[in-house]
């Protein structure tokens, strides 16, 4: 094999294995930091080696074996070893000793230790930019410029971000664990958003040229995939699943043969992907079987179901959509919320009543700079006839707006309401 093949080849196997191999490390070492730095230095070695020897019959276990070797080195190098160093290192070594790397699994814990990995990375004592860089670092297996290029932000700050959260959860001593009892609930609701703020950056870039970035989506999924397995015992995390698979479903919709955004009512539903949906409607499935009220995600699961289910744009259950965001605005209020609340109840119950609740959110500071504030008012106030008013708040969705094709998308229609 070439050594551009085999440099393919490491990459590959780097992405299925990093985030198993970062996790198994960081619970023998207690740093996720150095877990990290031995996992790279692993990758290293099988650049390095693999052009000579081939590719191992169990890649993941070389990978961690050779992370191991540098561990032990690491430890016996140390000038000033306290007393958890040298138990590090003694287990390390037991381990070696007790069986043969190339034979066994990749780690008899990686479940557990997966689950402490995602826990940390996305531990609230972290800020939100840094939970996701973090995230898609260790668990995502993408590189700094990798992530850098799918936030449209210069690889130096995500290099900081990354830096400084493994710093932060040094110092705060945050625990290799999973959380149990009360502290369990919050610590899932952070790990449930970090995968969901990068699924909707794919979904619906907040800035950049791109319209849609299906990479990050499938990077979320993916996240969430596992997640699933490792939790299945609870709901919200199948209906965050099933939430990100149906809206998935719609991608090669979203986007037209030039590259501009094709909202929800005008999409060909024959390119909607019928097995993401099938896959969103069985997760959603298991969450309402485990019983108990729905969750947040859950609810916009359901929503999105409903969305999947319509054979045409005129099929959709309106009246079922705006009574899951009234069940999801007493839940999660939000201003957002009560917004997709309002384009519900104008759906179901005419222009009017919809324009009612939008205008109670004008002058909600959480609200002042959402383009899709002033773009639900134009909707509704074309329908009723009020071009005027209609034009005005569509030149104000543009100048908000940093998405360049919703730009676009905007001027088409501010366009057609003029030669109206």
């Amino acid at each position: 094999m070439s050594i551009e093949a085999t440099h393919r080849a490491v990459e590959a196997v780097w992405r299925i294995e990093s985030a198993r191999l970062i996790a198994a490390l960081a619970r023998r070492v207690g740093d996720i930091g150095m877990a990290e730095d031995l996992a790279q230095d692993a990758l290293l070695a099988a650049l390095e080696r693999w052009p000579d020897i081939g590719i191992p019959d169990n890649p993941g276990a070389w990978l961690m074996a050779a992370a191991k070797h540098r561990a032990i080195d690491h430890f016996r190098r140390a000038q000033r070893i306290d007393e958890k160093h040298a138990r590090i290192g003694g287990e390390l070594m037991d381990a070696e000793r007790e069986a043969p790397d190339f034979d066994t699994p990749l780690d008899d814990e990686i479940g557990d230790d997966l689950l402490r990995l995602i826990f940390t990375a996305c531990h609230p004592v972290l800020s939100t930019e840094a939970r996701v860089a973090l995230t898609l670092r260790l668990l995502g297996g993408l590189t700094t410029e990798e992530i850098a290029r799918a936030f449209l932000v210069p690889t130096s700050t995500v290099a900081q971000r990354i830096v400084r959260a493994k710093r932060t959860l040094a110092d705060a001593r945050v625990p290799f664990e999973v959380p149990r009892g009360h502290a369990l609930e919050e610590r899932l609701a952070s790990v449930l958003e970090v995968v969901y703020l990068v699924f909707n950056e794919g979904y619906s870039a907040t800035a950049g040229e791109d319209w849609v970035r299906p990479a990050l989506c499938e990077d979320a999924q993916r996240l969430g995939r596992v997640l699933a397995e490792l939790a299945p015992a609870e709901p919200e995390v199948h209906g965050l699943v099933a939430l990100m698979e149906i809206q998935a479903s719609r991608l090669r919709a979203r986007v037209g043969p030039d590259g501009e955004p094709v909202l929800l009512p005008d999409q060909d539903r024959s390119r909607w992907d019928r097995i993401l949906i099938r896959r969103g409607l069985a997760a959603l499935a298991r969450a309402e079987a485990l019983g108990g009220a729905l969750g947040p995600y859950a609810l916009q699961a359901a929503i999105a179901a409903c969305h999947a289910r319509a054979a045409a744009a005129d099929d959709t259950d309106w009246a079922r959509i705006a009574a899951l965001y009234g069940a999801l605005s007493r839940l999660t209020p939000s201003p957002v919320v009560e917004l997709n609340r309002a384009v519900a109840v104008g759906r179901a119950s005419g222009a009017a009543a919809g324009l009612a609740i939008a205008d109670e959110l004008v002058g909600v500071p959480a609200l002042a700079s959402y383009h899709l504030l002033p773009a639900v008012r134009a909707d509704f106030l074309t329908e009723l006839g009020r071009l005027d008013e209609a034009r005005a708040e569509l030149e104000r969705a543009i100048t908000l707006t940093r998405n360049e094709g919703e730009r676009r998308l905007l001027r088409a229609r501010v366009s057609r309401l003029a030669r109206a």
